[in-house]
């Protein structure tokens, strides 16, 4: 039986290959980032192929893999930008509630201070400088927020929902740029 998508863990994302041996960049998901090998297979979307993870090894901000069957280059190139997921029974439970995983909140209704709908959660996301929540506004460009307590303080999974209260000033126009170069006054 297919696993819904939701039963599944994005783990990590194979990126460009490396070397001539098979061996692929890969781009994790979670804490630990030699973890995503540690619970199993990993599979494609929608499960029709499984990689064992044969080492790994960290190498500046990505993780150089061998996956067993993966032998060379043409084969390591054929994977990039293929997402990898284990089905969720295979994580182990979170602790406390502070503690979830990531696929937990897409989809969840964004609220803001007034308990107003401002959206959904799209996806979480690090591009360096610290985790950002995107949320989809029922029309207009996706918003970006800061991941922190200040700005997300409650999480509740079982209703659904997150609250967003955005830093001061977040939603105001800034000053526009003057068209003929020049600075004002």
């Amino acid at each position: 039986m297919a696993n819904k998508p939701e039963d599944r863990i994005l783990m990590a994302q194979i990126g460009a290959a490396h070397g001539i041996r098979g061996e692929v960049r890969v781009k994790p998901f979670g804490d630990d980032p030699l973890s995503f090998g540690d619970y199993g297979k990993l599979e494609s979307e929608d499960g029709s192929r499984k990689f064992k993870v044969k080492r790994a090894r960290v190498q500046k901000n990505v993780v150089v893999t061998k996956f067993e069957g993966v032998n060379d280059r043409n084969e390591a190139e054929a994977l990039n930008g293929l997402k990898l997921y284990i089905p969720r029974e295979r994580l182990p439970e979170t602790e406390d509630e502070d503690e979830f995983y990531h696929s937990d909140l897409i989809g969840l209704k964004a609220l803001d201070e007034n308990k107003e709908q401002i959206g959904t959660v799209l996806a979480l996301l690090d591009f360096g400088a610290g985790d950002l929540i995107e949320i989809a506004p029922k029309s207009g460009k996706s918003l970006l927020f800061p991941f922190t307590k200040a700005v997300v303080p409650v999480i509740n999974l079982k209703e659904g929902f997150v609250e967003v209260h955005a830093p001061e000033g977040f939603y105001e126009e800034g000053e526009k740029e003057p068209e003929d170069g020049s600075t004002p006054d």
